[in-house]
């Protein structure tokens, strides 16, 4: 592909290999590379946020797909890299060759500004730029002073010789070549925002001689520093209020690529669980701002297997059925115990779940919490008659049942098929848990959803 008719109509000097040369003004050629064997296109994070730019940013996934398909094959030429603009020639499979350019918009001088004095406050930032690292402290603070070094979503604008008014196989494909090249020198990312690195590196120089001028040793200041206690207790800026909570889940990424999956491993079951570590990071988030009653510290694989199961619903019968087997045979469970999980699961998470499965003894002050309570929940008269056993407390003929947890909250259960299944929520009333599962009626037998565990 190293040919001189590959190469885009703006782009001078040699080329050897895919090693890249400053150009004398604020232009950077990149020889053709070898088609890409399989693997990722982008190694390091800014390399994974340029492409993200373009695929979450282009309305034709298929096209963005096709353009990784040419980029892999080494369909894209050699690369010219200006301020605001990267051009190649790309060839389709028949030979074809289309003039691709992406554009992106080049930072003001106020900005460059802005950058240069937050880079050379750090000299690691300069350290790591030199290293062929783009520092994340760099771009968070850039951020933050309103200068996006990075491309944002649809900031990537495309102009291609085959006519496509937005983002088509061409240009997606030179999208992709630019990302192996930032993953090698982030300079490439600077000069796409208006700033050779001979000039970058010349203005921090500069600015660094400038900020620190030496100084005679006699006139230093003799620094002893302060007090641990009086740093602490020095004036802080008040931190930011934490951000709200996200209305659902975030999704995960799609699986969708030409590369087949690797021997045993199956896309769709790695997306559920995708799926369901979105859900419940969001229900851990939902915990730490505002509490809830689904708190369950960490997870054990047991009870894991109890939560992805509980996620199964919404999966196709077959991968229901094959998921849930297994997840019942992980947990030591039959599916008639794997199903009676996910419904405690469902209503009060770890702390239904332990109720479900754990009897213990009532004694002491909890003993006589609970006879308090339920010697105040009805009339006189109107008590049904309990008999108990441990932390449950059965109603005389009849398929109802309650259970005492060990934070003094009420579950009532129902008898379905021989087997005591969770009925509601938890109450603090006895009296207003037993009305919930004797509002279900005689035990009909359907003993919950399927969970598919069988």
């Amino acid at each position: 592909m190293n040919r001189e008719d590959d190469l885009p109509d703006t782009a001078t000097g040699c080329h050897e290999g895919t090693t890249s040369r400053y150009d004398a003004a604020t232009e950077r050629t990149f020889a053709a590379q070898s088609p890409a064997r399989g693997g990722s296109f982008a190694r390091t994070w800014w390399g994974r946020a340029w492409l993200a730019a373009l695929e979450e940013g282009a309305l034709d996934n298929a096209q963005v797909r096709v353009g990784r398909r040419l980029a892999r094959a080494g369909a894209v030429g050699a690369v010219s890299v200006r301020p605001g603009r990267v051009t190649a020639v790309v060839r389709d499979r028949d030979g074809t060759g289309q003039r691709a350019d992406v554009l992106l918009t080049e930072l003001s001088e106020g900005q460059w500004d802005r950058l240069l004095d937050l880079a050379v406050e750090r000299s690691g930032d300069v350290a790591a730029l030199l290293d062929g690292e783009m520092p994340p402290r760099l771009v968070e603070d850039a951020a933050t002073a309103g200068i996006d070094l990075l491309p944002g979503l649809g900031e990537l604008e495309a102009s291609c010789g085959c006519g496509a008014w937005d983002h088509c196989g061409h240009t997606a494909a030179l999208c992709y070549q630019v990302a192996r090249l930032l993953d090698e020198d982030p300079f490439v990312l600077l000069l796409l925002r208006g700033r050779s690195p001979r000039a970058v590196l010349g203005d921090l120089q500069a600015r660094g001689t400038a900020a620190a001028p030496p100084e005679p040793a006699a006139a230093r200041p003799r620094r002893d520093g302060v007090d641990a206690a009086q740093a602490y207790a020095a004036a802080r800026p008040p931190l930011p209020a934490p951000p709200e909570l996200p209305g659902q889940p975030g999704l995960p990424p799609s699986l969708d690529a030409e590369t087949p999956p690797a021997a045993g491993v199956d896309p769709t079951a790695v997306e559920f669980l995708a799926a369901r570590t979105a859900e419940e990071a969001h229900r851990m988030l939902a915990e730490a701002l505002g509490g809830g009653p689904h708190a369950c510290g960490e997870l054990t694989a047991d009870l894991d297997a109890v939560r992805l199961a509980a996620g199964l619903a919404d999966t196709p019968r077959a991968f229901r059925t094959a998921v849930g087997r297994r997840l019942a045979t992980g947990s030591g469970r039959s599916r008639e115990g794997l199903t009676s999980a996910v419904l405690a699961w469902r209503y009060g998470g770890a702390a239904a779940l332990s109720v479900l499965e754990e009897e213990w003894a009532v004694e002491g002050e909890a003993w006589a919490r609970a006879r308090r309570a339920l010697e105040s929940a009805w009339e006189d008269g109107e008590r049904p008659v309990l008999r108990a056993r441990g932390n449950r407390w059965t109603v005389a003929g009849t398929s109802c049942q309650l259970r005492l947890d060990r934070d003094g909250r009420w579950w009532p259960y129902r008898k379905e098929r021989g087997r005591w299944s969770p009925a509601g929520d938890a109450a603090r009333d006895p009296a207003t848990a037993l009305a919930a599962a004797m509002s279900l009626g005689d035990g009909d037998g359907s003993g919950g959803e399927d969970t598919g565990a069988g």
